[in-house]
């Protein structure tokens, strides 16, 4: 597996990812009404492609083939972190974080309920649960934060 940093051109894969991952992953854990609005919320990936420019964000290859990608801001938010649904529990989203993550000494994420023992195991803690509005359709998530030691 290969790690190197996001490209413009990286976007329609990023999104067919993201939007995939969602749809599959995602769905023991939100029901098909979520799932949808979430996907076709899609929009605001769209809108986030400015800042997957702007911020840190690094793509996993695998054989020519974008698996991941994950994002974070100067603030140290870990914005996004999706791993392609084929290749689920093989340390990408694990090695995405290790370099994400290197350079901060406190870190914030929005976790889904899929996503939130990953971010367990890493040492992040719940914030607040919380229920956020996606097109009109209640989907809990996690705000955790992981703080590092010296």
């Amino acid at each position: 597996m290969k790690i190197r940093r996001y490209n413009p051109t990286d976007f329609v894969s990023v999104s067919n990812l993201f939007c995939d991952t969602v749809n599959c992953v995602n769905a023991a854990d939100y029901t098909r009404e979520q799932l949808t609005a979430w996907i076709e919320n899609s929009n605001r990936l769209e809108e986030k492609r400015g800042d997957l420019s702007k911020q840190f964000t690094l793509i996993a290859e695998y054989c020519g083939k974008i698996v991941g990608f994950g994002s974070i801001d100067e603030n140290g938010y870990l914005d996004l972190l999706f791993v392609h649904k084929d290749y689920q529990n093989q340390g990408i989203a694990s090695a995405l974080c290790d370099k994400l993550e290197k350079d901060f000494l406190v870190i914030t994420a929005y976790a889904s309920i899929t996503a939130k023992p990953f971010f367990e195991k890493r040492g992040y803690v719940i914030i607040k649960e919380q229920e956020v509005e996606c097109l009109g359709v209640k989907l809990k998530n996690f705000k955790m934060q992981k703080i590092k030691a010296d």
